[in-house]
């Protein structure tokens, strides 16, 4: 099952949009920028993470995200702060698996919205670098991000993704040079993954001053690339600042929180301070 693909605006497409970035390219059209929205499967367990999935992208009256990004629990999060690492950690003692993922995209193509997944490399390999694409694919995925694989180890997974029409989209920092950058951009389809601060994960009281000069250098280097920023995101009015900027708003551990809340208030499958922030944030894009 392939996910849905938007409406493109006429004469708008870029090449290597691929198909998250024609997503992304479907809400600049409404005059705003994406919304990517970040959960883990299996936390706190694998249906109540597929149930998330679908508040993120129908939290109610109101617009959810374009995008979901199913992070793939790992034991070893590099790129992970505390938040996702404690929603992962109990994803894997509960036993989540690499094949739940599938699920995960199949409940997020259905619901609407663009399934990607964010997984560190060793997952992938261990599946099985092109069984893991036909899989994914076939699920109705449209493509990866990977933080710990950087363009110039990823043969095989270009090789993969050619293969069975999936996106590649690789991260750069705001210490990444002017080289990598360009590399970095050509490797991508769909989007570049630009991390605005220097650290882990983590909803933060304020945004990077980062990122939007990441952001420029980007579009300097590589002006048809389109431009995710994460990392720090945790509100409607920061959201807002974000996607003045960026082509895409990339939102994570603000997600998570409400559901750690949940389960440490007994109630684990009480979505509804989820579905409030995915509306906040909603409301924030669409204000930029």
């Amino acid at each position: 099952m392939r996910a849905a693909e938007p409406v493109e605006a006429p004469g708008a497409q870029l090449a290597g949009a691929g198909i998250s970035g024609r997503r992304i390219l479907a809400a600049k059209a409404e005059g705003r920028a994406a919304l990517v929205g970040y959960l883990p499967v299996g936390y706190p367990d694998v249906d109540t993470s597929l149930d998330a999935m679908r508040a993120l992208c129908r939290p109610g009256d109101g617009p959810g995200v374009d995008m979901v990004e199913i992070g793939l629990p790992y034991s070893d999060p590099i790129l992970d702060g505390p938040v996702i690492q404690r929603a992962g950690t109990t994803a894997l003692k509960r036993g989540v698996r690499t094949r739940d993922v599938l699920r995960a995209v199949e409940a997020v193509a259905e619901a609407g919205a663009t399934p990607l997944c964010m997984t560190y490399w060793n997952l992938v390999d261990r599946y099985g670098v092109d069984a893991f694409a036909r899989d994914f694919a076939q699920a109705g995925g449209a493509g990866l991000i990977t933080p710990d694989l950087t363009p110039d180890e990823a043969e095989e997974w270009m090789v993969a993704s050619e293969e069975h029409g999936l996106d590649r989209i690789f991260l750069v920092s705001p210490s990444s040079t002017e080289e990598r950058i360009i590399a970095t951009a050509r490797a991508c389809r769909g989007w570049v993954y630009a991390t605005a601060v220097m650290g882990v994960t983590g909803a933060r009281q304020r945004t990077s001053s980062q990122a939007p000069q990441l952001v420029a250098r980007l579009r300097e280097l590589a002006p048809d690339t389109l431009v995710g920023v994460g990392l720090g995101v945790s509100n409607g009015a920061q959201a807002a600042e974000v996607g003045s900027f960026a082509d895409a708003v990339i939102v994570g551990s603000a997600l998570i929180k409400p559901m750690l809340a949940a389960e440490d208030a007994g109630t684990p499958a009480d979505l509804s301070g989820l579905r409030a922030v995915v509306a906040d944030l909603a409301a924030g894009v669409r204000s930029a």
